[in-house]
């Protein structure tokens, strides 16, 4: 035995005064005085005084003296070394997805399986170390062989479940390596899974509360009709159910966007919903209103790729039928039409500029200036414009009507983009303008005699811009289907898709694309962690690691927009009991040996020190009073 504080010790020097005080003090009679007749007739019922009674006064004497020793002891602190007491402990804890289903509504399995690890270390001697790893989408290291309990607990205590799967092989490879360090290590699997068998281990089953419905491989389809299909699974993993399937779009539902499904235990069963008069949405959910312990599986959330890449227009035009029906078709725009002579009297007035869209069109204007914050597409224009970074060389007219030719350029960004599913065949203009674009690097898609007559690339402002040298109500390309496919390629060379997928699976890797111009990309997630994704490179890249929407904001100069997908919980982990059908194992023999603990709890000290009163106090009783 040792001594934390061996100075409280010093307070053993009060045993010997108080024998002193014993020795040396004064004997007198104590005598009672009836003051009234009240306690004169009170008397009868107290106890009488007892004659001098000195081994009763040595009792005492000895209780007050073992009361000093036990006080001085606990200030001292005693520490008992226990031959071997500890271990070294080693928890590996499942922290996937399926760890979030509840406990007849209370608890989750991952707090019942932190229930067990913290009575296990509260259990165990001091002076043993201490080792959680987690496992999910990732395998962590909570803390390593850490000998503070309190600091464990502390760690422990802030754990969170993860939402994706895990694979619990990186997690025994290290634990192997602690018990190669130590044969004798106390291994611990705590988890929902069910194993046939362990060597070397211990696993703790917390597999309860096992109802569960869930709904997933959810896919849909949203036609230019406006026609929104959605498909999908369901299934009851533990028995025969009804489970009611309930579509919303945009916050809005109606009764005859519900299906009620009739499943067999365990057995997929495939739906399909069907709404016709959607013209646009943003979001669409699905989802079981059935109530279970695992909610997370209950809901997808679908969002609109186009909505979620909407951009504002202006369309400047006396004559905007066939832009304004092709862009509507295949793009998400919030268009505003506006005519010639009122932009024009705009851009003259200081007070009343044009300015806030994602993207400018001028068909058969001449403005004064590009604007410097949008993309822009000019068409049939019959001037130099400032900033367009080409000039104007005059028009010209053709004595019958003649075939463009498609570009031979084989390059990328033109085959795979620009001039994608495009044929280009029959597709005659009767006049042009001719522009000199050899200042800047534009992008030639079709020309007439050598000449571009549609071309892209970017003005001296860096914003992309897209020019048709003819009017195109001088040529029969809006009645062409190539026409409606260009304005959607353009469309995409405009705007380049920031995310071109909204759904996605937890444990999936999101892309991002880093369009031109783009300063950061700030990733809120569904529990409110942010991240930043780098825009050194094209695409950045996303690790869904939580269920729910992801929040993706990207700064471009002065502009803010916000992205959405969404995270559906794994199909992996919704099913509540897994038979796994392996047996874990360590490799090695396992021994008994501890090494030395230590035992300092103070409160044998404190129920021995409060015993120790409690008698003093009833020989003093007994010692003063008697019944009679």
């Amino acid at each position: 035995m040792s001594f934390q504080y061996p100075l409280g010790l010093l307070g053993l020097i009060g045993v010997p005064i108080l024998i002193i005080v014993y020795i040396i003090k004064s004997k007198f009679t104590e005598q009672t005085v009836s003051a009234t007749y009240l306690w004169t007739l009170s008397d009868r019922f107290l106890k009488k005084k007892r004659k001098d009674n000195k081994i009763t006064g040595i009792i005492s004497l000895i209780l007050q003296i073992l009361a000093i020793v036990i006080i001085s002891f606990t200030i001292a602190r005693p520490v008992f070394s226990i031959p071997n007491g500890a271990n070294d402990y080693c928890f590996v804890i499942d922290s996937t997805g399926s760890m979030n289903t509840t406990y007849f509504g209370a608890k989750t399995r991952y707090e019942l399986a932190k229930d067990e690890v913290r009575d296990i270390i509260d259990d165990s001697m001091k002076g043993s170390t201490y080792t959680i790893i987690s496992v999910s989408d990732d395998t962590s290291i909570i803390c390593e062989k850490e000998t503070d309990k309190e600091a464990v607990i502390a760690l422990l205590d802030k754990m969170k479940p993860g939402y994706g799967t895990g694979n619990f092989d990186e997690a025994l490879r290290k634990a192997q390596s602690y018990f190669d360090e130590n044969s004798g290590i106390l291994t611990y699997l705590v988890t929902d899974k069910k194993y046939a068998g362990a060597e070397n281990l211990t696993v703790i089953d917390v597999a309860v509360g096992n109802n569960n419905f869930s709904i997933y491989d959810v896919e849909y389809e949203h036609s230019f009709s406006g026609v929104l299909t959605v498909r999908g699974k369901v299934i009851s993993y533990e028995q025969d159910a009804d489970i009611n399937i309930r579509l919303s779009v945009d916050g809005v539902t109606d009764n005859s966007w519900t299906l009620n499904k009739h499943v067999q235990g365990a057995v997929p069963a495939s739906f399909e919903m069907k709404i016709d008069g959607i013209k646009k949405y943003k979001e669409a959910k699905v989802e079981i209103t059935n109530t279970d312990k695992l909610m997370l599986d209950n809901a997808v959330v679908m969002y609109s790729v186009e909505s979620e890449n909407s951009y504002k227009t202006l369309l400047v035009s006396d004559t905007p039928f066939f832009l304004e029906a092709a862009i509507g078709i295949v793009g998400s725009a919030d268009m505003t039409v506006m005519s010639t002579d009122e932009y024009l009297r705009c851009e003259e007035t200081a007070d009343r500029k044009i300015s806030g869209y994602n993207l400018y069109i001028f068909h058969s204007v001449n403005p004064k200036s590009v604007p410097k914050d949008g993309a822009v597409w000019l068409i049939n224009t019959s001037a130099s414009i400032e900033n367009s970074g080409f000039g104007y060389q005059g028009e010209k007219e053709l004595e019958a009507a003649e075939l463009i030719d498609k570009t031979t350029n084989t390059a990328t960004v033109i085959r795979d983009q620009l001039l994608k599913n495009i044929s280009g065949d029959g597709i005659y203009i009767s006049k042009y303008s001719k522009y000199d674009t050899s200042s800047r690097r534009f992008y030639t898609l079709f020309t007439h005699d050598g000449s571009p007559v549609i071309f892209t690339g970017t003005n001296t402002y860096g914003n992309r811009e897209v020019v048709f040298a003819f009017d195109l109500h001088n040529s029969d390309m809006p009645l062409k289907a190539d026409f409606t496919i260009l304005i959607k390629n353009l469309l995409d060379f405009s705007f380049p898709m920031v995310i071109e997928k909204t759904l996605y699976t937890c444990g999936d890797i999101a892309e991002i694309n880093i369009t031109s111009g783009c300063e950061s990309v700030r990733v809120e997630s569904p529990d409110g962690n942010v991240s930043h994704i780098s825009t050194d490179e094209a695409v950045g890249e996303l690790l869904l690691s939580e269920v729910g929407t992801y929040n993706i904001k990207v700064v471009s100069g002065d502009e803010l927009k916000t992205y959405r997908i969404y995270s559906s919980f794994s199909e992996e982990e919704q099913d509540p009991v897994v038979n796994a059908n392996e047996i874990l194992s360590l490799d090695g023999e396992a021994s008994n040996e501890g090494f030395v603990g230590i035992y300092d709890s103070l409160l044998v000290f404190f129920i021995c020190l409060f015993v120790i009163f409690v008698a003093d106090w009833m020989v003093y009783c007994y010692d003063k009073y008697q019944l009679r």
